[in-house]
């Protein structure tokens, strides 16, 4: 392997390249294709490194799967790294999605169905390895068991996002006081190349993008203006990513008056049915929108994304001192097995309940995970036999 910074580069850009044509299931099983490929496969960080990772961006706002993504890459390639991480992963279902705009694409009948539905149940198989392998890591005893069960019951109890948030939060209140004894200290730092001084910088330009964005929209500058005010709007606000989004691009899109109804439902179907983040669905809908085209597609696909990771790069600098400390390493204990609990429940809702209609599913899923556990086959394969095993089960419907 070629460790020079270009070589390094090269490698981010490749591993995320197959991510992004492969990474099928929404951003939970997103997080399920990264430890595989990052911490199971190329070890590019441990265990609880990674879930140390997963319960921060969790925290922010934004795609948290492509929070997560670009860390890895900035903790392996600098900031080039992060840039080719996120261009990677995130461009392939960006540039599906533009076609599908274009009318250049159609996934109707029993073949193109049959498909959609195999590349749920590869979702079941990947995430069902990866709550397998970071329950074996991360809840090693019957605290932190107890930890991700009520996880897992308050996702479900709660809902939405907030279900999401609520749960990392108890998890790490709960750690404090029970987690102490967790075993060795996390003081393995983390590669994480940005000053404080540069997070101090991404903090305010988010802030002042956030402000100042409606005020140039309030002074008439333009729609593009108007448009990118409205995507970072929603990058900046939610949090959970993906489908928590749709509620504000609805708004801001359909009740804006800038796509009508059935043209976002049409893109919203055919987001489900790419690999890569859902928020790729920005530029589906830039490309859409009355007087759009792809610049307004590429304008709106930066400015979703931009304050979240703006967020991310500036937290990243405070992040290896708040770990390394004892309580924070207490609590990042409890709140690393509610991620368990989290992963734990999107397993059953919507992975499952989506994919698994009946024994003929249920068999296709099993053979991903044997072959993801047993058989140690890259997720990409397993893709591909989830992907023909559901056009079989298609056409013998």
């Amino acid at each position: 392997m070629n460790d020079t910074p270009r070589g390094r580069l090269a490698e981010v850009f490749r591993a995320f390249l197959v991510l992004g044509l492969t990474s099928f299931g929404g951003p939970i099983a997103h997080l399920g294709y990264f430890r595989n490929e990052f911490v199971a496969r190329r070890r590019w960080l441990d265990e609880r490194a990674y879930a140390d990772l997963v319960a921060l961006c969790q925290f922010l706002p934004g795609p948290a799967s492509s929070q997560v993504g670009f860390a890895l890459g900035l903790m392996r390639g600098g900031l080039p790294g992060a840039l080719a991480a996120w261009a990677a992963f995130t461009l392939p279902s960006a540039l599906l999605l533009v076609l599908f705009a274009l009318g250049a694409a159609s996934l109707d009948g029993p073949l193109g169905s049959g498909l959609i539905h195999g590349l749920k149940i590869v979702a079941v198989a990947i995430v069902a390895h990866a709550v397998w392998g970071m329950a074996r890591n991360l809840c090693p005893d019957r605290t932190r068991a107890t930890i991700a069960v009520g996880a897992v019951l308050l996702v479900i109890g709660v809902g939405g996002a907030m279900g999401q948030v609520s749960a990392i939060v108890v998890g790490g209140l709960v750690g404090l006081w029970a987690c102490r004894d967790g075993g060795a200290p996390a003081n393995d730092a983390l590669h994480l190349p940005v000053s404080r001084r540069a997070g101090l910088g991404c903090l305010g330009l988010f802030a002042l993008l956030l402000v100042g964005l409606p005020l140039l929209v309030m002074a008439g500058t333009g729609p593009g203006i108007a448009l990118v005010d409205a995507f970072y709007r929603a990058g900046a606000l939610v949090f959970g990513g993906g489908h928590v989004v749709l509620p504000l691009l609805e708004a801001e899109m359909v009740q804006g008056g800038r796509v009508v109804a059935d043209d976002f439902l049409a893109g919203y179907g055919a987001a489900q049915a790419v690999p890569g983040p859902l928020f790729t669905f920005a530029a589906y809908l830039g490309m859409v929108t009355a007087g759009g085209g792809l610049a307004y597609a590429l304008l709106a696909l930066l400015a979703i994304f931009v304050p979240g990771l703006l967020l991310l790069l500036a937290a990243l600098p405070f992040w290896n001192a708040l770990r390394a400390r004892p309580a924070v390493q207490a609590g990042l204990r409890g709140a690393n097995a509610a991620v368990v609990g989290l992963l734990g429940a999107a397993l059953y809702q919507p992975v499952w309940t989506s994919a698994i209609l009946g024994p003929a599913e249920f068999a296709l899923a099993l053979v991903g995970f044997a072959l993801l556990a047993v058989w140690k086959l890259p997720p990409w394969a397993v893709v591909l036999v989830c992907g023909l095993g559901g056009m079989a089960l298609g056409m013998g419907g």
